[in-house]
């Protein structure tokens, strides 16, 4: 016999409804016949299968989210080289700062996570049959989609399932929003599984990813609640604590190797979604770096993502070569060089890919050239985001296609990551010596990356970014730090409205409770 749920208190105070689109049978469950009544979920396994698949497909994306995440950051720009990667500005006005409320990444993200966030509430309604486990992922679904609409918009539209489409829906506020997330977070922590740090299957959520969000959330309640209440700093370390105490942890000994799926037996990695990560790899190589034959993609890569020389200039070592066997520290990478014949790789390296670009094949080097016969050497000078050859711009290969042209497994949550976060709240709440220690530890576990002398709030970010470049988390971190606003290269400094992106025009059209964020 499944477990029946009551409506939590919350749900009833707020009396609310979901996204601001019209109902349809692609947003709600409808009975059939004559009546358009919401009876419950038939098959809740199956439709938590599908909410993981609909993150995963999310996640995998260069556009929408990803782009939100980190084209609107000094981590990522997507330069227009001829007419290749104009788009009608839709890159160049999210890394300016300039994008409004007809944005389609901005609008697709809207739809997608309100559509989730309804889907996730259809499983825990009462109505459904839903197991007490099945209801606990539902929870961590709904509060991983709904904290990403409070993050990004700070308004959050939410429907019962029983409403129909007459019913206009309520709006959380954003401490409406945050209380409701960490209530469902807090639901979902004592009946999900207790995992293992060494599975092979990361793909659903466990105790220690509802405890990751959960912290990660809690560390960003300055930005959601004004400031941090009594205990909240403190929750981030005992959560992380108790992360740690479940077997995760750091992981050394190479630092790309963490990356490479599709399964993650390694006790760095919390959760990862079976996603492809060729948008990671081919997005930013040129058209003339193909795979090794066999691999899959003989035609090359991209060409439009790179990365802000002044980023790069973050990591340690000699800013204008990143070779195997230099003094940068390991998280930085290496290109292949001509002294370091590799043909496994096929000429990839790992990380910021400067200077002469090779390929190696039949046991010889080749240096490769642009489509006009240019040799390839990917430089740190960008004249602009528009009016670009093709062979500016430092790339990034954080997931490189010499583990495979289109390996599958794209890392969600790893436990460096909360070892920052706990780190940082220890240096908000003035323990700076153990802070310190902290940053060190996790240093010390990368290749020739010596310990810092001292620790601050810009110091603590510039770490975050070398551990966790291009893993979704820079425009929360540099919101939380405060310096979103800032200028950094072709991007002007703002007033901070960005902090928060414009509501979708069809959204406020349809849900009068929605208001237009300020300065859009």
């Amino acid at each position: 016999m499944r477990n029946r749920r009551l409506i939590s208190a919350v749900l009833l105070a707020f009396v609310v409804s979901s996204c601001s689109l019209d109902i349809d049978e692609t947003d709600s469950l409808i009975t059939e016949g004559s009546s358009d009544v919401f009876n419950g979920v038939t098959d809740p396994g199956s439709a938590i299968t599908n909410l993981y698949n609909n993150i995963s497909s999310q996640a995998g994306d260069q556009a929408n989210l990803f782009a939100l995440q980190e084209v609107t950051t000094d981590e990522l720009m997507v330069l227009t080289r001829g007419t290749d990667w104009g788009d009608n500005g839709i890159w160049r006005t999210l890394h300016q700062h300039t994008m409004g409320p007809n944005h389609a990444y901005i609008n697709q993200v809207w739809n997608d996570k309100n559509s989730a966030v309804l889907r996730a509430t259809e499983i825990i309604d009462p109505l459904t049959d839903a197991t007490d486990e099945e209801i606990a992922q539902a929870k961590f679904v709904r509060a991983y989609n709904m904290w990403l609409v409070m993050d990004f918009w700070g308004q959050v539209p939410f429907r019962n399932p029983v409403d129909g489409p007459e019913v206009t829906p309520s709006v959380f506020t954003r401490a409406e929003a945050y209380d409701f997330i960490v209530q469902d977070l807090t639901d979902a922590i004592a009946d999900l599984p207790s995992g293992s740090s060494t599975s092979d299957t990361k793909t659903t959520a466990v105790k220690a990813t509802a405890k990751f969000l959960l912290a990660k959330i809690k560390l960003q309640a300055n930005v959601y609640k004004g400031d941090y209440g009594a205990g909240d700093l403190q929750d981030v370390i005992e959560l992380v604590d108790e992360i740690e105490t479940g077997g995760y942890a750091i992981v050394g000994g190479g630092y790309f190797d963490i990356f490479v799926g599709p399964e993650f037996t390694n006790t760095d990695v919390i959760w990862n979604v079976p996603a492809g990560v060729g948008n990671r790899m081919w997005n930013g190589l040129h058209y003339n770096q193909p795979a090794k034959p066999g691999e899959g993609n003989d035609g090359g890569g991209w060409n439009g993502f790179t990365t802000l020389a002044e980023f790069y200039d973050k990591f340690e070592g000699d800013p204008n070569e990143n070779v195997l066997g230099g003094d940068q520290e390991e998280r930085r990478g290496f290109t292949q060089t001509l002294a370091s014949t590799n043909e496994d790789n096929f000429g990839f390296g790992f990380g910021f890919q400067i200077g002469q670009m090779f390929s190696f094949s039949g046991g010889s080097a080749k240096a490769l050239t642009d489509r006009g016969g240019a040799p390839l050497v990917f430089t740190r000078e960008v004249p602009g985001l528009v009016g670009n050859n093709e062979r500016t711009g430092i790339r990034v290969l954080k997931w490189s296609p010499a583990n495979g042209a289109f390996t599958e497994g794209l890392v969600m949550a790893r436990f460096a990551d909360a070892h920052l976060m706990r780190a940082e709240a220890r240096l908000r709440l003035g323990n700076t010596t153990q802070a310190l220690e902290d940053v060190n530890f996790l240093r010390r576990k990368r290749a020739n990356t010596p310990d810092l002398t001292s620790i601050s709030e810009s110091a603590l970010l510039d770490e975050r970014g070398r551990e966790l470049y291009l893993e979704g988390w820079r425009r929360h971190d540099l919101i939380r730090f405060g310096v979103f606003k800032d200028a950094w290269q072709f991007k002007e400094a703002g007033d901070g409205h960005t902090d928060l992106f414009p509501i979708p025009a069809s959204a406020l059209l349809s849900n009068p409770n929605l208001v237009q964020n300020e300065g859009y």
